[in-house]
C-alpha cells in the first residue's frame, strides 16, 4: 500500500462500514469510489441515531432508525470514516 485510498481500492466488492456526518452510519457492498470519496454502495443498511431530551425528566433519549437501500450514491463530503472488512491472516 502506497496511498491511503489503496485501502479502499482493496475493499471493492466487499462490505464496508461508512460513518457519515449527521450521526448516520452505512454498511454495504462497495461497488465504486473516486478521489473525493464519492461512493456507490449496494445492499446498504443505513442507521440514523437521534437524541431527544424528555421535557419532564430532562433525560436524553437515544433513538436509532434503520432502513435498507438497494443502491446508494454517497457524496464524499459527508464521509467521516471508511472501515474496510476485517481481514484475518
Amino acid at each position: 500500500m502506497e496511498e491511503p485510498l489503496d485501502l479502499i481500492r482493496l475493499s471493492i466488492d466487499e462490505r464496508v462500514y461508512v460513518k457519515c456526518r449527521g450521526d448516520r452510519e452505512l454498511r454495504g457492498k462497495l461497488h465504486a469510489y473516486d478521489q473525493h470519496l464519492n461512493m456507490i454502495l449496494g445492499n446498504v443498511e443505513e442507521t440514523i441515531t437521534t437524541t431527544e431530551v424528555d421535557e419532564e425528566t430532562d433525560e436524553e433519549i437515544i433513538k436509532q432508525a434503520t432502513r435498507k437501500i438497494n443502491m446508494l450514491f454517497v457524496r464524499g463530503d459527508i464521509v467521516v470514516l471508511v472501515s474496510p472488512p476485517l481481514r484475518t491472516s
